[in-house]
């Protein structure tokens, strides 16, 4: 790749290494100059350029990034459409992540241009939650120092291990002069826990803090399952009246007696510090520190979290929690309570985008056919359209019907979608684009607005708009642009959608892309983001297009 300050004529086909304002806008880092940019930055003044050229044997960016991330990427994960030369990596279901970190170390020592940064290793994640990012810092990578790379990545480094459902049992030991409330306290911490996780806490009981009591209880839940029982009791966690100081103490010569044994007493994590873990028969057998009567974050929950996502735990795993145990002083510690995590609000998710396909108009310019139903290699066109957007990984999606409703309803039997009636369709699009934001949820942070006249947008064309979203990168609107041509569909931000709740006629909200020119990103796509159907030539030209693709005479 030859990188530099590049005359502008001969610039043509370069990577435009900074953004740049011109007279007709701003051309942003890492656009493919054409010869409308050149004319532009010509008129502008501009004789020069810093950009890139690729060699014959460079492997541009995204296409690098997609390459090592399918590597990278490992069980519950998902791979996100690369864009800018990351290819991030996200959680599918939650539970614990899992790194291979001396591969990650290896893959990162191999050449500065290819990178891959993680989330700490067996850190609790929820779905959706980035795991990984692969980031190609130049535009460009040799085809040689990328199979150097791949080669070394013998299996994937990033996965998770989801949490599984367990039925946990709990014993608590209580003196004489043990109060209630105490006790059905560290009960409702220990339950709040076990749910945030997908588990319950299935048995309960209270005995003395006698080592021949604890025995007694602990050899009771490890009984095999009844037939008034589902599962079998796992883990056995032990809540003592007084906390765990010696190999000797009640708890562990309690669990002992049992049958069990002592895998190891104590922990590096604090606060945690006095945490006993054991086993008997399989059963993973915990006895609780004394702080893990309180919600916040502790040495308790790591050991717990890797238990129900099935992760064995060695005496050697505990010793390694004192790198990074000190949790006294991390106050950003997700905690484990019930609902909306802590994680969820200050952990990077992927964007949570929804789909909005407007369907409600009247097709007038159509002879008498309704253009949404008509037949499309063998199904509707919208059902074609809507069908894509379930493809993607936009979610939820809304349709907003008006004209005959009930028949576009019909259509779309089956399909996982909202319907959003809009009774004032005749009015224009931008009654349907008002009813179908007002529609959409809080917890999304954006929407791409499909048109439902439009059937050869692509599934992975979403995906990579998707990928392109980044508010705090200053990319919160996605465009898509053909032969220098913006079109449709359009990835709006939450932050629009008051000004899209406000537009009027038929035109929908073309003109807030001219006030907001700063925030858009345009993605290269194919001829179909401006292949919409308003006619009946437009229709057959559509069938012709569809019956020669299939390859039908």
């Amino acid at each position: 790749m030859h990188f530099g300050d590049i005359p502008l004529d001969d610039a043509l086909g370069t990577i435009l290494a900074h953004s740049t304002r011109t007279t007709g806008g701003m051309l942003k880092k890492g656009r493919v100059l054409s010869i409308n940019d050149i004319d532009m930055l010509r008129q502008t003044g501009v004789t020069s350029v810093m950009a890139a050229r690729l060699a014959a044997d460079d492997v541009s960016e995204d296409l690098a990034a997609q390459r090592i991330g399918k590597l990278v990427a490992g069980s519950t994960t998902k791979l996100a459409e690369p864009f800018t030369g990351r290819a991030n990596i996200f959680a599918e279901a939650a539970g614990v992540a899992v790194l291979d970190q001396r591969g990650i170390a290896s893959l990162n020592a191999i050449d500065e241009r290819i990178t891959l940064a993680t989330v700490p290793n067996f850190e609790r994640v929820s779905p959706g939650r980035m795991l990984a990012t692969v980031k190609i810092i130049p535009f460009a990578v040799p085809e040689e120092v990328l199979r150097v790379a791949e080669a070394q990545v013998d299996a994937p480094l990033v996965c998770v291990h989801r949490f599984r459902a367990h039925s946990a049992g709990l014993i608590l030991t209580a003196f004489d002069g043990t109060k209630p409330e105490v006790l059905a306290r560290r009960q409702r911490a220990v339950e709040q826990r076990l749910l945030s996780l997908g588990s319950t806490l299935a048995s309960s009981r209270t005995v003395a803090h006698s080592s021949a009591a604890v025995a007694a209880a602990i050899r009771d839940m490890a009984k095999p399952p009844t037939d008034g029982v589902e599962q079998k009791l796992a883990p056995i966690l032990l809540f003592a009246a007084s906390a765990i100081v010696d190999r000797n103490d009640v708890i562990p010569a309690g669990l002992l007696a049992a049958g069990g044994e002592i895998i190891r007493l104590g922990m590096p994590v604090d606060p945690g510090n006095l945490l006993l873990l054991g086993r008997l028969d399989g059963t993973p057998v915990i006895g609780l520190p004394s702080c893990a009567g309180s919600l916040k974050l502790n040495g308790f929950d790591w050991v717990l979290e890797r238990c129900l996502a099935g992760i064995d735990i060695t005496s050697a795993d505990i010793a390694a929690m004192g790198r990074g145990g000190l949790l006294k002083e991390i106050e950003s510690r997700p905690q484990p309570r019930l609902g909306k995590t802590a994680e969820a609000d200050q952990a990077r998710h992927a964007p949570r985008i929804a789909t909005l396909i407007l369907a409600a108009g009247k097709s007038s310019r159509m002879s008498g056919e309704h253009k949404l139903l008509a037949d499309v290699a063998g199904t509707t066109l919208l059902r074609r359209v809507v069908e894509t957007a379930l493809r993607s990984a936009a979610r939820p999606v809304h349709v907003v019907v008006g004209y005959r409703s009930g028949d576009i309803r019909a259509s779309l039997d089956g399909l996982d979608v909202i319907f959003v009636e809009n009774n004032a369709y005749a009015d224009g699009l931008a009654t349907s684009l008002r009813a179908g934001i007002a529609s959409l949820p809080d917890e999304v942070d954006g929407a791409v607005v499909m048109l439902g006249d439009m059937p050869e947008i692509a599934a992975d064309l979403v995906d990579r708009m998707i990928s392109a979203f980044a508010p705090k990168e200053g990319r919160s609107i996605v465009v898509p642009v053909a032969q220098g041509k913006r079109g449709n569909p359009v990835l709006w931000g939450r932050d629009y959608f008051a000004g899209m709740a406000d537009v009027a006629g038929d035109t929908g909200a073309k003109h807030l892309l001219g006030m907001h020119a700063e925030a858009i990103v345009e993605i290269i796509a194919d001829a179909g983001v401006h292949a919409d159907v308003d006619t009946a030539d437009a229709l057959a030209a559509l069938r012709k297009r569809l019956q020669g693709a299939s390859g039908e005479s």
